[in-house]
């Protein structure tokens, strides 16, 4: 069998291996990119940032909910979020790929369509993987970055007095998770924010650039993730609801779902926005939303309360 058609068992290994390798593009940090043994990225800042996440089907992704290129996409922005929350500019994905040999090849196609898309984006290139034969379709990614001459911007330097700032959106995943547990297919603009993040990779950079004391991805939730900074700082985060801008498709769909996008917004995770604090002098862009304040203690408070939501995403 040739082409696109049939399953990946009846194509083989090796010539589902060229197809999707055909299909991926490259950048100029890209010396040498798949076919051999390894590829060669450049990393000119003498440091390469590295990171990696895997994505498993029934547990992080649905077939029927979400096409092969969505989830490509969810696969690379996962990782590529991660890099830029350390202030690094993504450079190349690597990705590790189970499949059941019955799996549709032109699924796998476009999959490696949404993983080469989402790199772009972020302007970075597949270099590279391995595939083998699983019970389930598994996507794990690794990325790597650039610091570019930067320090990177950990979790542990949250100062009492600091803001805390958020660049992208939060709670969309989540609205739209929620959507498709009931059965819903719309509004789209919620279902599409699951399917597929929009992570501000620049900020990262930009953040570092202006002088963020942490950084984290909010990929669990935002009091989750939060609570790393707030545990590896030694710090209190103090989060102020009236801060966040509730859209009104959160509002409608909530109405409709008898939910509380409050706790979209405040758990809700896979957004893979940017949270980052920052000295109480910085003079912010737009594009960061001041959504409280770093102060002595310990936890995340919401309102000066614990918050009693949801906890946002756990894996065990």
């Amino acid at each position: 069998m040739t082409g696109t058609t049939g399953t990946v068992g009846e194509l083989g290994e090796v010539a589902l291996i060229a197809a999707v390798t055909a299909r991926l593009g490259t950048t100029s940090a890209v010396l040498l990119g798949p076919g051999d043994d390894a590829a060669v990225v450049a990393a000119p800042d003498g440091r390469v940032v590295a990171t990696t996440d895997m994505l498993v089907e029934g547990r992080h992704f649905k077939r029927d909910w979400s096409s092969a290129a969505d989830v490509g996409v969810r696969a690379a922005a996962a990782n590529l979020a991660d890099v830029a929350a350390m202030g690094a500019v993504p450079t190349a994905l690597l990705v590790g790929l189970a499949v059941p040999l019955d799996l549709p090849v032109q699924w796998a196609l476009e999959l490696a369509d949404g993983l080469a898309e989402e790199a772009a984006r972020a302007g970075a290139a597949v270099v590279g993987g391995d595939l083998v034969r699983g019970d389930v379709v598994t996507v794990s990614v690794t990325a790597l970055g650039d610091l570019a001459g930067r320090d990177p911007v950990t979790r542990a330097g949250a100062r009492p007095g600091d803001l805390v700032a958020v660049a992208g959106r939060v709670g969309w995943a989540a609205a739209g998770f929620a959507v498709l547990s009931r059965g819903f297919r719309s509004p789209r603009i919620l279902v599409d924010a699951h399917r597929r993040p929009v992570p501000p990779y620049d900020e990262g950079p930009r953040a570092a650039g202006l002088g963020a004391t942490a950084m984290v991805d909010v990929s669990d939730g935002l009091v989750s993730d939060l609570g790393h900074v707030a545990r590896a700082s030694g710090v209190s985060v103090r989060l102020q609801s009236d801060a966040f801008h509730v859209p009104q498709e959160f509002r409608d769909t909530a109405r409709a779902l008898n939910a509380d996008p409050l706790q979209w917004l405040l758990a809700g995770g896979e957004d893979h926005a940017l949270a980052a604090t920052f000295p109480p002098d910085v003079d912010l862009p737009m594009s960061w939303s001041v959504v409280g304040r770093v102060e002595a203690g310990e936890g995340v408070l919401v309102d000066g309360a614990e918050w009693s939501g949801p906890g946002g995403w756990r894996s065990f």
